[in-house]
């Protein structure tokens, strides 16, 4: 894991869709659906939402790399797609999604998979907290 993942000090990216602005997607937050805790949020386009559909599984799109983001396909860790929620104006998605193996993030603690959202902000002092450690 790199800096951003570990460090207790808040370095939120308010450039990130501002660099994406010529690709054609949306954000997609991944929930749990066994536990409804929030995994993770993404972007998809129409070809990754397709392919996701398809497949019964959690493909995304890859803002970085430009290209279809199969989640899970090299660890083995994938989701399976049991739902889709769009919202009201029709410009972000929720998927529901089981994982098949366990893992979630690739972050853990002490060996232990976390989901993305394994921080909360402590905003008396603007500092991050990992939940692992409460």
């Amino acid at each position: 894991m790199g800096y951003i993942e570990e460090t207790e000090e808040l370095k939120l990216d308010f450039h990130k869709i501002k660099s994406m602005s010529e690709q054609d997607v949306i954000p997609v937050a991944v929930q749990n659906a066994d536990t409804d805790e929030v995994i993770l949020v993404a972007y998809t386009n129409e070809q990754a939402m397709l392919e996701s559909i398809r497949l019964h599984r959690l493909v995304l799109w890859s803002t970085s790399r430009n290209e279809l983001w199969h989640k899970g396909k090299t660890s083995g860790n994938e989701f399976e797609l049991t739902d889709i929620f769009v919202n009201c104006e029709q410009n972000s998605l929720v998927y529901k999604v089981r994982p098949l193996n366990g893992n979630i993030c690739h972050t853990s603690y002490n060996g232990v998979a976390n989901n993305c959202f394994y921080r909360k902000l402590d905003m008396e002092n603007m500092k991050l907290i990992n939940l692992n450690e409460i």
